[in-house]
């Protein structure tokens, strides 16, 4: 676009561009300090003079190191942020939020790497995004959360749980309700196969009578296992905020 004089105008974010940054008021060494504060630097110039900057900057989420922390607290190994946005911005964020590592300056084909090296590096990988360039990461973890009320319709798709309320505070609610209910899955399995081994041994050699056997592996081991998986209805969110 043009600027007042009519001379074409243009945006960039190239910070390092010395050329640009020498012919305008502004030098790298402010543009560098600006992004270390958690700020990404968009530079306005035309092809022969930068005529200014302008920083703008996601506001981190008053409750993010609270999560992280109670994310590490549940068994949480380690907490990896991937994105788009240059160093210092990208710095700024994981201090303020206790992040153990980040990766800065990503594109979509990035994130996807980064996503298969810390697979091959500690296991299991979750990964949460909301946005297009994060569905390529997402698809190739084992579990992908979307932001629900802020994702867009790719990452809900790609995704295998939406946090519909948009509010990463119920992470380490999620993250403990998955693996309470895996638990019990493993016990009602176990127990429904311990049970049914059991009369299968009993009712041959005469110690339970068949009428015993059908009601109790029947009836008696789908009210057992039903009771045990509606513990999962007392876990209480707040306690995992």
């Amino acid at each position: 676009a043009p600027d007042a004089d009519g001379n074409p105008a243009a945006t960039g974010d190239d910070a390092g561009d010395a050329r640009s940054v020498r012919s305008g008021s502004l030098d790298a060494e402010t543009l560098a300090a600006v992004e270390r504060q958690g700020k990404t630097v968009v530079l306005v110039g035309t092809d022969s003079a930068l005529l200014g900057a302008i920083a703008v900057a996601d506001e981190v989420r008053s409750d993010a190191a609270r999560v992280v922390a109670r994310l590490r607290e549940l068994g949480v190994e380690r907490v990896v942020m991937l994105t788009g946005d240059n160093e210092g911005t990208a710095s700024a964020v994981a201090e303020h939020a206790g992040i153990d590592e980040y990766h800065a300056g990503l594109l979509p084909e990035d994130k996807v790497e980064a996503v298969e090296t810390l697979q091959a590096e500690y296991g299991a990988v979750a990964m949460v995004g909301d946005g297009i360039n994060d569905a390529p990461a997402m698809a190739t973890a084992d579990v992908a959360v979307a932001m629900g009320a802020a994702g867009t319709d790719t990452a809900l798709e790609t995704a295998d749980i939406a946090l519909m309320g948009d509010d990463v505070g119920k992470l380490p609610y999620l993250y403990a309700l998955s693996n309470t209910a895996n638990g019990v899955i493993r016990q009602n399995v176990w127990a429904s196969l311990a049970v049914k081994f059991l009369l299968a041994l009993g009712v041959p050699l005469g110690l339970v009578s068949v009428a015993v056997a059908v009601v109790v592996g029947d009836m008696g081991m789908s009210l057992g296992v039903t009771g045990n998986a509606m513990r999962l209805s007392g876990i209480d969110p707040e306690r995992y905020e």
